[in-house]
């Protein structure tokens, strides 16, 4: 008997456990690649920076083990939390970064679909991490996710091409993507209060990723 294929909504509730059984690896890889590569992502980042004061508050939203993206924010005097589900992820980013010499790093266990009350942030980041989210999901977390800005905020996301879900890996073992549509993202972001949303796709400087900045956060102008 032929096995069948596990499904999309099975396949998304062992996401967190990959990533407790993938965390050390996962780590190693991304800092071996920034080795190899440097931090591509710091065009994009500066970019999302410059929109932001200085030095701003900051939260990035399944910040994983803080490597390689956090010691860019945090060398240049920004003051930077990071949430993650991972517990061991989280576990990683304060050894990385301990507290005695990063005092402005604060790393937290917490869910992005549930986010923590707490102060308000400059600007929002979510790189490769949204996307763990449904469709459905990411509806209802993009308004509480915006909600944690201050006024003139900037929030930048990396998603998909187009509305569905797939699947992608960690180390090897198979975790669940999903993405809105682009013209729901910004209907979505702009009804939230965000004056300006771009979305990039297929941007060969971060390796075809598909990014999304969102500026302006104007809270009593909603679209």
């Amino acid at each position: 008997m032929t096995a069948r294929p596990p499904r999309l909504d099975e396949i998304k509730s062992q996401t967190q456990a990959v990533y407790a059984r993938q965390a050390a690896a996962w780590d190693r890889s991304r800092q071996e690649h920034h080795d190899t590569l440097g931090l591509y992502e710091q065009p994009w980042l500066q970019r999302w920076l410059d929109t932001l004061p200085r030095p701003a508050r900051l939260l990035d939203l399944g910040c994983g083990s803080g490597r390689p993206i956090a010691p860019f924010l945090l060398q240049q005097g920004h003051h930077l939390t990071g949430y993650d589900y991972s517990p061991e992820m989280i576990a990683l980013a304060k050894q990385h970064f301990p507290t005695e010499d990063w005092p402005n790093a604060n790393w937290q266990v917490a869910d992005m679909r549930a986010l923590p009350e707490g102060p308000r942030f400059d600007g929002i980041l979510s790189w490769d991490g949204v996307f763990h989210l449904s469709p459905e999901e990411q509806r209802a977390a993009l308004p509480r996710m915006a909600a944690l800005l201050r006024p003139g905020g900037a929030m930048m996301l990396t998603v998909g091409y187009g509305e569905g879900a797939v699947t992608g890996t960690v180390n090897s073992e198979t975790v669940y993507h999903a993405s809105l549509s682009t013209p729901d993202y910004i209907a979505t972001l702009k009804a939230t209060g965000f004056q300006h949303v771009s979305i990039t796709p297929n941007d060969a400087s971060v390796l075809g990723r598909c990014v999304l900045l969102a500026t302006g956060f104007r809270p009593d102008q909603q679209g």
